[in-house]
């Protein structure tokens, strides 16, 4: 009986781990630094002797582990094989057989948004759903596909990215993709807080916006709650964008649900609210009771969603 289970997240500045029993109990879970040297050829080498090390102070024989799951920050193939992380300094290779010839177990890999996805849909926001749509919003915007239970990563391990689509053709500052327009320009933490900038400058309106120094998507949020007449128009057109782009996608994979998380669904309803707002009123008639739901595994997602991604392998 295979009663075990490792998930692993690999950030660029710490890689998350963790322990769990295959019923989605977490045994245990810790964290060490990315060691980015030499095009980090020591991040698996660091992640097996973890493993290895953890399995020895729990006595945990190799018989008993289903697996290990990995998120990896950059497009991953459905056969293991990484197409370049930049973050990390790697190159093109398998990381599913690389790490799985370390530890002597299976190995399962996918982009890190998608491993996210799989947590959620496991144990967090879209329990109970076979098919997820997560919407990361943090520094950028983030995405995971779930169709029947499967993940679609696509042929080049971009399925997902929905950050990047196209959703202005005015826009005149390039995304970080290198192309304009792209919904991460205006749905992420940083793009609401650049769209508060540019809309300060233009429009003289009063707004306690004004006040600030260094303006964050939290600021905006709390101050649309209070009524603030700019911060709330400032939600609406992100919104705005975000529930046309997501009524774009439902068109393509038509979801159960969509899970909301990152740093800027900590607004809460008033965010849920103003997406499926303007999602109700572009989505296609047969997609239109699509669910919003907020995540609720915060930076814990991934390593959930790698244990479950071994387990649906």
């Amino acid at each position: 009986m295979r009663d075990y289970g490792f998930g692993v997240d690999i950030g660029g500045t710490t890689i998350k781990m963790g322990l769990f029993r295959v019923d989605g109990t977490l045994v245990e879970k810790w964290e060490i630094p990315t060691n980015k040297e030499k095009q980090g050829k020591h991040i698996l080498p660091d992640i097996a002797m973890e493993i290895r090390t953890k399995m020895k102070d729990k006595e945990i024989h190799r018989k008993d582990v289903v697996g290990v799951g990995i998120g990896v920050p950059g497009p991953v193939t459905a056969d293991g094989t990484v197409l370049k992380c930049v973050n990390l300094g790697w190159n093109v290779f398998n990381v599913e057989e690389t790490l799985s010839e370390m530890v002597d177990l299976p190995v399962k890999a996918g982009n890190d948004a998608n491993i996210a996805a799989m947590g959620e849909m496991w144990q967090g926001g879209g329990k109970g759903y076979k098919s997820v749509v997560m919407v990361t919003l943090g520094t950028g915007v983030g995405g995971g596909i779930i169709v029947d239970g499967k993940l679609v990563s696509g042929s080049n391990g971009a399925g997902g990215e929905i950050g990047h689509i196209k959703v202005s053709g005015s826009e005149e500052e390039a995304c970080g993709c290198g192309k304009k327009g792209c919904l991460e320009q205006y749905a992420s933490a940083t793009g609401i807080v650049k769209e508060a900038k540019r809309l300060l400058q233009r429009d003289e309106r009063p707004s306690e916006l004004r006040y600030y120094n260094d303006i964050t998507a939290k600021d905006i949020f709390d101050l649309a709650k209070d009524g603030d007449e700019l911060a709330t128009e400032l939600v609406e057109e992100l919104g705005e964008k975000l529930g046309s782009a997501l009524a774009t996608v439902s068109c393509v994979c038509d979801p159960e649900v969509y899970v909301i998380g990152g740093g800027v669904s900590k607004a809460g309803m008033i965010l849920l609210n103003v997406i499926q707002k303007y999602y109700v009123e572009k989505a296609f008639h047969a997609c239109e009771r699509t669910k919003f739901e907020l995540a609720t595994l915060g930076n814990d997602a991934g390593i959930y969603g790698g244990v479950s991604l071994v387990l649906n392998n």
